[in-house]
Protein backbone atom coordinates (compact mmCIF):
# COMPACT_ATOMS: atom_id res chain seq x y z
CA UNK A 1 0.00 0.00 0.00
CA UNK A 2 1.71 3.17 -0.67
CA UNK A 3 1.68 6.03 1.65
CA UNK A 4 -0.56 8.89 1.36
CA UNK A 5 -2.09 12.20 2.68
CA UNK A 6 -5.72 11.34 3.46
CA UNK A 7 -7.28 13.98 4.47
CA UNK A 8 -6.83 18.14 4.98
CA UNK A 9 -9.69 18.49 6.55
CA UNK A 10 -10.71 20.86 9.36
CA UNK A 11 -12.46 18.37 10.91
CA UNK A 12 -9.86 15.40 12.29
CA UNK A 13 -12.94 13.07 12.96
CA UNK A 14 -13.32 12.63 9.11
CA UNK A 15 -13.37 9.32 8.33
CA UNK A 16 -10.39 7.20 6.32
CA UNK A 17 -11.25 5.72 3.25
CA UNK A 18 -8.50 2.50 4.61
CA UNK A 19 -10.54 -0.48 5.79
CA UNK A 20 -7.23 -2.29 7.33
CA UNK A 21 -6.66 -1.53 10.73
CA UNK A 22 -4.72 1.04 11.30
CA UNK A 23 -2.26 2.76 14.35
CA UNK A 24 -4.18 6.08 15.67
CA UNK A 25 -1.55 8.08 16.81
CA UNK A 26 -1.62 11.87 17.04
CA UNK A 27 1.46 14.58 16.54
CA UNK A 28 2.88 17.37 17.43
CA UNK A 29 4.30 19.71 14.13
CA UNK A 30 6.81 21.90 15.68
CA UNK A 31 8.70 24.26 12.76
CA UNK A 32 11.35 26.34 13.95
CA UNK A 33 14.16 28.07 11.98
CA UNK A 34 12.05 25.95 8.78
CA UNK A 35 13.00 22.71 10.37
CA UNK A 36 10.72 20.13 11.58
CA UNK A 37 11.64 18.75 15.03
CA UNK A 38 11.66 15.35 15.39
CA UNK A 39 12.84 12.56 18.41
CA UNK A 40 14.03 9.13 18.27
CA UNK A 41 13.01 6.37 20.86
CA UNK A 42 15.50 4.52 22.71
CA UNK A 43 16.46 1.38 20.72
CA UNK A 44 14.98 2.71 17.66
CA UNK A 45 16.81 3.47 14.41
CA UNK A 46 14.09 6.75 13.03
CA UNK A 47 13.06 9.25 14.10
CA UNK A 48 9.32 10.23 14.63
CA UNK A 49 6.21 13.45 15.13
CA UNK A 50 6.60 13.51 19.01
CA UNK A 51 3.32 12.42 19.53
CA UNK A 52 1.78 8.89 20.80
CA UNK A 53 -1.13 6.57 21.16
CA UNK A 54 -4.48 7.82 22.48
CA UNK A 55 -5.34 6.32 26.00
CA UNK A 56 -9.48 5.55 26.17
CA UNK A 57 -11.58 8.47 25.75
CA UNK A 58 -8.94 10.79 25.10
CA UNK A 59 -9.38 13.60 22.75
CA UNK A 60 -6.81 14.25 20.07
CA UNK A 61 -6.12 17.33 21.68
CA UNK A 62 -5.50 15.76 25.14
CA UNK A 63 -3.57 12.69 23.88
CA UNK A 64 -1.30 15.64 22.07
CA UNK A 65 -0.81 17.56 25.21
CA UNK A 66 0.26 14.80 27.42
CA UNK A 67 2.46 12.47 25.40
CA UNK A 68 4.05 15.60 24.20
CA UNK A 69 4.53 16.55 28.22
CA UNK A 70 5.56 12.52 28.93
CA UNK A 71 8.05 12.89 25.72
CA UNK A 72 9.75 16.48 25.72
CA UNK A 73 8.74 18.11 29.18
CA UNK A 74 7.16 20.61 27.07
CA UNK A 75 3.41 22.08 28.11
CA UNK A 76 1.05 22.34 25.00
CA UNK A 77 -1.30 25.01 24.89
CA UNK A 78 -4.49 22.86 24.22
CA UNK A 79 -6.65 26.11 23.28
CA UNK A 80 -4.13 26.92 20.40
CA UNK A 81 -4.35 23.31 18.74
CA UNK A 82 -4.90 23.71 15.20
CA UNK A 83 -4.82 20.55 12.81
CA UNK A 84 -2.98 20.55 10.34
CA UNK A 85 -3.81 16.95 8.24
CA UNK A 86 -4.01 13.39 8.65
CA UNK A 87 -1.50 10.97 6.91
CA UNK A 88 -1.81 6.97 6.24
CA UNK A 89 1.24 5.47 5.82
CA UNK A 90 2.56 1.42 5.90
CA UNK A 91 3.38 0.90 9.88
CA UNK A 92 7.24 0.48 9.61
CA UNK A 93 8.77 -3.07 10.67
CA UNK A 94 4.95 -4.27 10.29
CA UNK A 95 4.17 -7.30 8.31
CA UNK A 96 0.17 -7.26 9.07
CA UNK A 97 -0.77 -4.97 6.78
CA UNK A 98 -1.35 -2.61 9.53
CA UNK A 99 -1.55 1.08 8.66
CA UNK A 100 -0.31 4.63 10.51
CA UNK A 101 -2.94 7.57 10.77
CA UNK A 102 -1.11 10.49 12.27
CA UNK A 103 -3.53 13.19 12.75
CA UNK A 104 -1.19 16.38 13.21
CA UNK A 105 -1.38 18.81 14.91
CA UNK A 106 0.64 22.85 15.50
CA UNK A 107 -0.18 23.69 19.46
CA UNK A 108 1.67 26.85 21.20
CA UNK A 109 3.91 25.54 24.04
CA UNK A 110 5.84 26.67 27.10
CA UNK A 111 9.31 24.75 27.53
CA UNK A 112 12.01 23.89 25.88
CA UNK A 113 11.92 20.98 24.11
CA UNK A 114 14.12 17.98 25.73
CA UNK A 115 14.48 14.51 25.61
CA UNK A 116 12.90 12.30 28.03
CA UNK A 117 14.11 8.94 29.40
CA UNK A 118 12.14 7.17 26.84
CA UNK A 119 13.30 9.38 24.24
CA UNK A 120 17.13 9.23 23.44
CA UNK A 121 17.52 11.90 20.87
CA UNK A 122 15.78 14.79 19.59
CA UNK A 123 16.87 16.75 16.52
CA UNK A 124 15.18 19.04 13.79
CA UNK A 125 14.55 18.00 10.17
CA UNK A 126 14.74 19.07 6.52
CA UNK A 127 12.81 17.83 3.30
CA UNK A 128 16.07 15.98 2.73
CA UNK A 129 15.64 13.65 6.10
CA UNK A 130 13.01 11.49 4.42
CA UNK A 131 15.33 8.61 4.79
CA UNK A 132 15.74 9.43 8.16
CA UNK A 133 12.22 8.99 9.36
CA UNK A 134 9.00 6.48 8.64
CA UNK A 135 6.92 6.93 5.62
CA UNK A 136 4.10 8.73 7.35
CA UNK A 137 6.45 11.23 8.70
CA UNK A 138 7.73 11.25 5.14
CA UNK A 139 4.52 12.47 4.57
CA UNK A 140 4.32 15.42 6.58
CA UNK A 141 7.98 16.32 5.75
CA UNK A 142 6.59 16.48 2.22
CA UNK A 143 3.84 18.35 3.01
CA UNK A 144 5.49 21.11 5.27
CA UNK A 145 8.15 21.37 2.00
CA UNK A 146 5.61 22.10 -0.45
CA UNK A 147 3.72 24.38 1.63
CA UNK A 148 7.22 26.64 2.07
CA UNK A 149 7.44 25.75 5.83
CA UNK A 150 10.63 23.75 5.82
CA UNK A 151 13.73 23.78 3.85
Amino acid sequence: MPARRVAWVSDPSASSPTSRPYVDKVAWVRVADRRLLAARSAGKELFYLPGGKREPGESDVQTLAREIEEELSVTVEPSTAVHIGTFEAPADARTDGRVVRLTCYTADHRGEPAPSREIAEITWLTSGDGDRVSAANRLVLEHLHHAGLID
